[in-house]
């Protein structure tokens, strides 16, 4: 597991920015606090910051050169099945110098090209150098689970890992608005787009390939979703059991490989207590990791975790979060932050992988799950809203009191509320438009409202409605399964926010997340399931918790279904005030010239007031924005 970086200079001017690998790669430090090196030869330069995980000998460091000098590799993933892998290439007449799943993929590249990446199970964001063809192949895992950014312009092509990376070699700092009012809707910045203008991201399941100033952009994998086929799956719901739990089974097998200690954080929820039982089955010993909020009873969801901890004698750690304790991670996972980044359950994973990194390595958990199989909230309501009924005529019609009651996610009944009122309102709308009201914490005209006048022409641009369609290109205006909206989700929803939460959360402490419900053998097996398979009239995740009822105890069936959240607006209203008192000053605001003061303004007071769970989402999108801004627009 690593941080990568590189330059692919095409001009002299362009060769100048080989001096700035060594910052670069430096830049990725908490990625790879293991060992690190840089290669260059002649107007290439490769750097690599790694985290021993698979073989921590010195000969497994990368940039790491086959033995004739032609091809060089910087990467950073696992690939669980690369013993088979090297056993069949050591047949064809490969010999090996290390125990690394690295040189694997670089043997496998040199004998098979591009095709090479259909046969490796695992994730992974690599690049290799082929000195005499003079080109780079660069590659992205099929889900997106490691990271890769990259710049063209006309004298090089720089990449790297996080977009820090990418600013220590001077990319442009020209903020993309259309990115910015994605995010302000989102909170994240989906794929191929960053808050950079020019800077992208390599998308989940594509290679680029550079020789001299030309660049190709091709896709080697597509999510293997036929709303047909799904619907027509000739197993019978038993035989699909058994195909599950042989599939995750397995895949938590994989996902235990290492050479260093690993255990997972466990929330109590169906996902992570199952992943946790089947790795105890596997490994004695296991240590597990749970997060508590003990001024926070809404949120505290530990006890639940305890009784898989204790049911499968884990060591278990309890993690308690006060908003003290949320403070002193908060400067710290802020400065990680090399774009925007405002799923405030961030803070969480990070404080869990900060305490978690004292003893391990490698975390699994259970992301992946809820986008597979219906877990969310939201697929309840689209399940009511395919399928209408007294109980949604009910929601709809009491829309007028929805309005006017009290909504937040900081208790029971004020949630449920906010939960009325968003299907209320989404229940009339066409399928697309539906999806996003869900899908956002705020619509598009309240996140142009925040906007000075003269940038809101400038974001809501073609290019900003592309990238919309693009998101919403699952769901047809007229669908009417379940599946489409989860395939929306995976490319949406994982991609742009589970996954780099993770990512971005664990590898900040040295921390590998691992989730076995990306193992992409049971993807394909969970797209080619039928909607009633995963969602009826009463229960979510229907397969998956019939599957593994026998392993887990009653109580965890039996609870509601809670997004993994932090007491955010208790938290901005005490011990991160001081960031709203800053970021979000008169004088701030008026200084940067992006935000309508006026209306930041009417946020701040509401926040303070009675009504502020209705807004503390919206301020603290705002505040992660305006930290990352000063630290790379500021004085």
């Amino acid at each position: 597991m690593c941080g990568i970086a590189g330059v692919y200079a095409f001009t002299e001017n362009g060769k100048t920015t080989l001096d700035l690998l060594r910052q670069a790669t430096d830049a990725l430090q908490h990625r790879g606090p293991d060992a690190n090196g840089i290669f260059i030869h002649q107007h290439v330069g490769l750097g690599s910051r790694r985290l021993f995980v698979i073989d921590p000998s010195p000969d497994a460091n990368q940039p790491f050169t086959e033995s004739t000098g032609r091809y060089t590799i910087v990467y950073n993933g696992e690939i669980f099945n690369y013993k088979v892998l090297r056993e069949k290439l050591r047949a064809k007449g490969h010999s090996f110098t290390t125990e690394s799943d690295t040189e694997v993929v670089l043997k496998l590249y040199m004998q098979e090209g591009q095709e090479c990446l259909k046969k490796l199970k695992g994730f992974f964001a690599f690049v290799i150098y082929d000195t005499k063809e003079d080109t780079l192949f660069i590659a992205r895992d099929r889900y997106g689970e490691k990271p890769l950014l990259y710049y063209k312009d006309a004298d090089r092509f720089v990449f790297g890992s996080e977009l820090s990376s990418l600013m220590a070699m001077n990319v442009p700092r020209d903020l993309d608005t259309a990115s910015l009012l994605q995010y302000l809707q989102l909170t994240y910045v989906p794929a191929p787009a960053t808050m950079l203008r020019g800077v992208k991201k390599l998308m989940p399941g594509h290679y680029l390939f550079i020789k001299e100033q030309r660049m190709q952009l091709n896709t080697w994998y597509k999510l293997p979703f036929d709303i047909n086929k799904a619907a027509q799956n000739p197993l019978t719901f038993r035989q699909q059991q058994a195909k599950l739990r042989e599939l995750l089974t397995q895949a938590v097998s994989d996902r235990l490989m290492a050479d260093v200690p690993v255990g997972t954080f466990l929330s109590g929820g169906i996902d992570s207590s199952i992943v946790t039982a089947l790795a105890a089955n596997q490994r004695a010993g296991l240590r597990t990791y749970a997060i508590g909020f003990p001024d926070h009873p809404f949120f505290d969801e530990s006890k639940y975790a305890r009784l898989i901890a204790n049911k499968y004698a884990t060591h278990h750690t309890e993690v308690l979060l006060t908003n003290k304790e949320l403070s002193v991670s908060l400067l710290s996972m802020l400065e990680g932050l090399s774009e925007p980044f405002a799923d405030s359950s961030a803070l969480a994973v990070y404080a869990l992988s900060k305490y978690a990194a004292k003893d391990i390595k490698v975390a699994l958990s259970g992301d992946g799950a809820d986008e597979l199989f219906a877990g969310y909230n939201k697929h309840r309501a689209e399940y009511r809203a395919l399928h209408g009924g007294l109980a949604t005529g009910a929601v709809t019609g009491l829309n007028f009191l929805w309005d006017i009651l009290p909504k937040s996610r900081n208790s029971f009944i004020a949630n449920k509320v906010r939960q009325m009122q968003r299907f209320a309102a989404g229940v009339k709308l066409p399928a697309q438009e539906r999806y996003w009201l869900w899908a956002v914490w705020q619509q598009e005209q309240e996140a142009l409202k925040l906007l000075q006048p003269g940038l809101k022409s400038v974001a809501v641009n073609r290019l900003y409605a592309a990238r919309k369609s693009r998101l919403l290109e699952c769901i047809g205006r007229n669908h009417s399964d379940m599946n489409s909206v989860l395939c929306a989700d995976w490319q949406l929803v994982l991609a742009n926010d589970m996954l780099p939460k993770i990512d971005l959360m664990g590898m900040a402490n040295g921390v590998e997340i691992r989730s076995p419900f990306l193992d992409h053998r049971l993807v394909k097996f969970a797209f080619s399931l039928p909607a009633s398979s995963k969602i009826d009239a009463a229960t979510q995740k229907r397969i998956l918790k019939e599957s593994f009822k026998d392993i887990l105890p009653v109580e965890i069936y039996g609870r509601t279904k809670k997004g993994f959240e932090i007491p955010l607006l208790s938290f901005l209203k005490a011990d991160a005030k001081f960031l709203v008192d800053e970021y979000l000053s008169d004088n701030f605001i008026a200084e940067q010239g992006i935000f309508n003061g006026e209306e930041i303004r009417k946020l701040k007071s509401i926040l303070t007031g009675k009504n502020g769970a209705t807004v503390q989402t919206k301020v603290w999108t705002l505040l992660v924005f305006q930290y990352w801004w000063k630290n790379v627009f500021g004085p």
